[in-house]
């Protein structure tokens, strides 16, 4: 039977689920509980999987934006259930993520809470949901309004079930014209603490740095930390040397040293239990929701310059082509020598130092580029996937609004810091499996067969060959992006292998990481901002004997439980940052509206086409309607819509012209229109590219209209 299995896994029929559980690949259970979203002006209730389902991904909001489902009642009854409501259904799958379901039972209300737009004014007002997926708009009477203004972002209940449409206002989170509202909508609409706990804070201000005691001493050692111009955390410092060892020609002795969060964070103390609540710090634009108080945040734990500082430390001896030949890990006190820029660094080596890295270029600045220099030639060798994805940044104005969105600068300072850090996350990991201690592993799996059939035949359009039952490692696609490069379709084909991988998770099992090549890998570097390096740096402290603050019994019991935990907490942070991200964009781009814009299409669905701006990277929606009137074939392998009559196509990866014809900021939605080449819209006034729905008629209406009425 397992033989079976893996063959049936191999070709693609079944996947792995969570345990050793397996399924039809993509698809929900037969039986499931899931949750309305919305219903729509016909009475048709939609749903989403919830997170109670076995094979789902833990939070529920993964694919809710690919899953349609919708719920009719028992025995053929149309279903009663209003949004937020709980129900066991039956699922039958009628297309690939569209789904009818039948009601077994419901199962109560789900949470009744939500967040939106109070609009109106006198004696009653609307709350809309800024939850794109909630289309209910609920009536809100003067006395539960909370003195709401219209444009007010709040915070409100839903009362009652069924189809009644009422709610009250909890809370009035700030004006709709304030963007820094924005992350905190994000923040309650996922549910993410903001403030921490009495007894956290309490105990972060009776706490002081350790003295040296048996600690190694470090504080002769100029030590740098290199960050972003807005930083205000420093949790690690590097430094280096050439190693003069005579078994080590043309290799180098490098230090990184990390704050020692464990030595104020105890299992089990308030801190602790705060810290594993949240999971780790989330960086919006114009602010920072950390995982530990500010008294450690950006106190006790950040490396600030020439100030003492308690640190975990990892000495790694390098050779000529970048293998960490041995390495050794200590408790120490360090002093920092000096707090750099990404920019000031890269300047330094460039040839153009400033007052601070001229004293240091080259003691410090160049020796760590040489050890730069050789992991690059080990990152080469073991064939990383290393993606060229663009990135912006959003820059604010001193009230907080957009003044621009431009480009985030790749420079060799950044991968200088990245490789060192890697580095010493494999010398963490490799220590820890010596000893034979579980903790929280970064687990990065190769891609499922499927979608790795997929992309060989989306490749397979640009004349790039992916063999069948090519050996998967990330050299594969590393060569495919070679192909690639420099071509028009170059941004295709990177956003086609990124879609293809899988996404990386936190789980006990010593995996290792498939993007960068790594047999053993976890996080050990940002233990002020990470849960999972902060368990890895205690089971160091027991490993090595350390000292205090090792793990505790319970660590070890709750390592699955604590890795799926903050899986969760790290994917739930991504969707708050990218709400924030998407409603700051609208926002810069609302008075835009009727502008013409340069764009990509991103991606292509059977309701029409994703495009992604040039300049701004701002992501919105074409809309079916918004192509000329034809019924549209989706074609999922080729990543494209083919009108059927004019056959007319748009590809993922084509370069369009686009205007934008609405910008929604509380839902952070962007719609536009394609502009043909004739500088025309394409959009129509019929039509939906697709069959018209028929609306339900009452037997009323319908003897009505046969008498003349």
């Amino acid at each position: 039977m397992r033989t079976t299995l893996k063959e049936l896994e191999d070709d693609g029929q079944i996947e792995r689920k969570r345990g050793k559980r397996v399924g039809p690949p993509g698809r929900l259970p037969p039986v499931a509980v899931i949750e309305v979203t919305h219903v729509d002006d016909d009475g048709d209730v939609f749903c989403r999987p919830t997170a109670t389902n076995e094979d789902g991904d833990g939070d529920g909001d993964t694919q809710t934006e690919e899953i349609t489902i919708r719920l009719r009642g028992d025995r053929g009854r149309p279903a009663t259930a209003g949004v937020g409501d709980r129900v066991l259904a039956r699922l039958t799958r009628i297309a690939k993520n569209v789904y009818d379901a039948r009601t077994i039972r419901k199962l109560g209300s789900g949470p009744s809470e939500f967040i939106g737009v109070y609009e109106g004014s006198g004696r009653h007002g609307s709350v809309r949901p800024v939850d794109r997926r909630i289309r209910t708009v609920y009536e809100v009477s003067t006395r539960n309004s909370e003195n709401a203004e219209d444009g007010d972002y709040v915070r409100a209940e839903a009362l009652g079930g069924g189809h009644r449409r009422a709610a009250r206002v909890i809370e009035r989170l700030g004006p709709g014209r304030d963007p820094k509202v924005f992350s905190l909508v994000a923040l309650h609409s996922r549910d993410i603490p903001i403030d921490f706990p009495a007894d956290a804070v309490t105990q972060s201000e009776g706490l002081k740095a350790p003295p040296l005691g048996k600690r190694t001493d470090l504080r002769e050692v100029p030590l740098i930390t290199i960050d972003g111009a807005d930083a205000r955390d420093f949790d690690d410092a590097v430094w280096a040397e050439p190693d003069d060892g005579a078994k080590n020609k043309g290799g180098w002795h490098a230090i990184v040293a990390i704050a020692d969060v464990t030595w104020y964070v105890r299992p089990g103390d308030p801190l602790d239990r705060s810290a594993r609540d949240r999971g780790n710090s989330i960086y919006f634009p114009d602010r920072v929701v950390p995982m530990l108080p500010e008294r450690l945040s950006n106190g006790l734990c950040s490396l600030r310059p020439n100030e003492e500082r308690a640190c975990l430390a990892v000495h790694l001896w390098i050779d000529a082509n970048g293998k960490v030949i041995r390495h050794k890990f200590v408790r120490g006190l360090m002093r920092s020598a000096a707090r750099l820029t990404y920019e000031q660094v890269q300047s330094a080596i460039d040839g153009v130092t400033d007052d601070t890295t001229k004293p240091i270029l080259d003691t410090v600045v160049k020796p760590l580029f040489g050890v730069y220099a050789a992991l690059l030639k080990a990152r080469k060798s073991r064939g990383t996937l290393d993606l060229d994805l663009p990135e912006r940044r959003i820059v604010l104005d001193d009230d907080g609004h957009v003044s621009a969105i431009v480009p985030r600068a790749r420079l060799d300072s950044h991968r200088l810091i990245e490789e060192l850090m890697i580095a010493a996350n494999v010398a963490a990991a490799e220590t820890l499996q010596k000893a034979e201690i579980p903790v929280p592993r970064r687990i990065h799996q190769e891609p499922n067969s499927e979608a790795l059939e997929a992309l060989r035949q989306s490749l397979d359009g640009f004349g790039i060959r992916l063999a069948k039952g090519a050996v998967v490692k990330p050299a594969l696609f590393a060569g495919i992006l070679e192909q690639a490069a420099g071509t028009d379709f170059a941004a295709m084909v990177n956003d086609l292998v990124l879609r293809s991988q899988t996404q990386a998770f936190y789980g006990a099992d010593d995996e290792g990481h498939f993007g960068l090549a790594l047999r053993r890998y976890c996080h050990f570097t940002s233990p002020i901002r990470r849960y999972a390096d902060v368990l890895v740096h205690r089971a160091l402290v027991s490993a090595l004997k350390l000292g205090d603050g090792g793990l505790s019994e319970t660590d070890i019991d709750r390592i699955d439980e604590t890795s799926e935990h903050i899986s969760m907490t790290e994917r739930r942070a991504a969707y708050a940052e990218r709400d924030t991200v998407d409603r700051l964009t609208t926002a810069y781009l609302a008075d835009k509206v009727g502008a013409q814009f340069s764009a990509r299409i991103s991606g292509v669905a059977r309701f029409g086409l994703f495009v992604r701006l040039d300049e701004t990277g701002a992501d919105g929606l074409v809309p079916m309607r918004a192509l000329p009137s034809d019924w549209y074939e989706h074609d999922e392998v080729g990543h494209r819509l083919v009108g059927e009559k004019s056959g007319m196509t748009y590809v993922l990866g084509e370069t369009v012209t686009v205007e934008l014809a609405e910008a929604d900021v509380a839902t952070g939605s962007l719609a536009f229109t394609i502009i043909g080449e004739n500088g025309q819209k394409t959009e129509r006034t019929t039509g939906k590219g697709r069959p018209p729905r028929r609306r339900r008629t009452s037997r009323k209406a319908k003897g009505q209209r046969k008498r003349g009425k």
